[in-house]
């Protein structure tokens, strides 16, 4: 059977429960084709690039399936009436991948890089301003070429 990945977009106003409950329908819907789900991920609560029926925000699921093409067109259609999902995306695959995905792997990896402060790192009291100080590097106002003298 061939591979296929696909990524739901869920309302925002849904809670993680109900996306799970999404989830389970739609894995019924391959099952009953004769294909099966190999992996399911939720990535969660994400921002949207932009509004997609009045939502900012969508939960997003990944899919791996190994479903006949009927299974694939069967669950499409479910989802194309299913007024919680706000956008999906099939594609076929030569095979499927079963370690998590960059998704998955990014998050845990951007939490190790904060520090204590967060991602902005340790700047120093209020006053510091880095290695250049006061801007001592700088010839005086009045030494400076006048940038205007041509014209």
């Amino acid at each position: 059977m061939p591979y296929y990945e696909s990524v739901i977009i869920a309302r925002q106003d849904l809670s993680a429960q109900q996306v799970e409950q999404l989830t389970g329908e739609l894995t019924e819907v391959i099952k009953a084709g004769g294909g099966e789900v190999a992996k399911s991920e939720s990535w969660g609560l994400r921002n949207l690039t932009y509004k997609i029926k009045k939502n900012r925000k969508g939960h997003y699921v990944l899919m791996n399936l190994d479903a006949p093409a009927e299974a694939v067109t069967e669950y499409e259609r479910v989802m194309r009436f299913n007024e919680d999902v706000l956008r999906y995306l099939t594609v076929r695959v030569k095979e499927l991948d079963p370690e998590p995905s960059a998704v998955l792997q990014n998050r845990g990896s951007r939490d190790d890089r904060r520090g204590p402060r967060g991602d902005r790192g340790d700047r120093g009291p209020r006053g510091d301003r880095g290695p250049r100080g006061d801007r001592g590097d700088r010839p005086p106002r009045e030494d400076r070429p006048d940038s205007r003298a041509g014209e």
